[in-house]
């Protein structure tokens, strides 16, 4: 297992950052978010600059957006930083990012989809982060319990899901870290700096607007690689708006094509988790312990507060 340690957990009065490190953002679809964060969550936000810039499809370019991302990295009045949305952009720069003054003053970094490449990088150096709704979705329909999980999770509480059974699940339990997050991403970074080791782990998994014959050879990337031979267990969350070819289809929805690559393996996998590009995206806790148990009743993630606050 890879030792982990959390940053401080938030307390009332904490500074957090929010900034837009991938596409592009309008304002008006943060500004919900970010009352949130200061009047529920009693925090001061500070904005970074790429919240109110563009570049093309960027929210700025590279070297603005990593200048914006490093400064709040060095800043030690900065306990968390939750992205604004992801998009794209974020692999374009994780390579540059300098973690000297974050291992000094290590902070939360919070987000999803393209913010994988991030979560990896700061499970590589040790510490916790957490996959979960970022400030443009955080208040949008449905979103209400994933934002809990968050400002729970943020906050020192450890959350419990509770999810129904699915019928391709396969029963068994485990204890392990939790390592994950967009398939695409996780198949990308394959071979780069933030290769994401998944021996022993439960292993998160979501995705959008994905052919499903790219989705199919994604999920085969990952089992070639050796990445999901020697699984703890496997969480897969949301397959959202995939697409098939006209004619002919390939026959096999999102869930069956994984269930098909991991029918030789004997860990327990759950189905329809609730995590990915839909309101209901729970907060996961990347390089934290969890329990996992699977049964023809449901399933039970509980996260485990095991680790030491630094």
């Amino acid at each position: 297992m890879n030792p982990i340690q959390f940053p401080a957990f938030l307390k009332p009065g904490d500074r957090i950052g929010v900034l837009a490190p991938a596409s592009i953002v309008k304002y008006d679809d943060v500004a919900p978010g970010i009352r949130l964060f200061k009047e529920q969550w009693g925090l001061e936000v500070v904005e970074g600059k790429t919240l109110k810039t563009s570049f093309n499809q960027f929210s700025a370019s590279d070297d603005e957006r990593l200048a914006d991302i490093q400064q709040m990295l060095d800043d030690p009045s900065i306990k968390a930083i939750i992205a604004a949305r992801g998009g794209y952009g974020c692999s374009r720069i994780v390579d540059r990012l300098n973690f000297d003054q974050f291992l000094q003053h290590p902070k939360w970094i919070v987000g999803f989809s393209d913010l994988t490449a991030f979560l990896a990088r700061t499970f590589q150096l040790g510490y916790a982060s957490i996959h979960a709704p970022m400030a443009k979705t955080i208040t949008c329909a449905g979103a209400e319990a994933a934002a809990e999980s968050l400002r729970q999770m943020l906050f020192g509480e450890m959350p419990a899901y509770d999810v129904p059974a699915h019928s391709l699940n396969r029963s068994g339990n485990a204890t392990a870290q939790v390592v994950g997050g967009n398939l695409c991403l996780l198949a990308h970074m394959i071979g780069s700096e933030t290769e994401i080791d998944t021996d022993g782990k439960i292993l998160f998994i979501e995705d959008i607007n994905e052919y499903l014959y790219n989705h199919d050879r994604m999920m085969i990337q990952l089992k070639r690689s050796g990445k999901l031979g020697k699984l703890a267990g496997l969480v897969v969350g949301q397959f959202t708006d995939m697409k098939d070819n006209s004619s002919p289809t390939f026959g096999k929805d999102a869930y069956e094509i994984i269930a098909e690559h991991v029918a030789e393996f004997g860990y327990p996998v759950c189905f329809n988790f609730p995590v990915g590009h839909v309101g209901d995206n729970r907060a996961m806790g990347v390089g934290m312990q969890a329990e996992l148990n699977v049964s023809e009743q449901g399933v039970q993630l509980r996260f485990l507060s095991n680790s030491t606050a630094v």
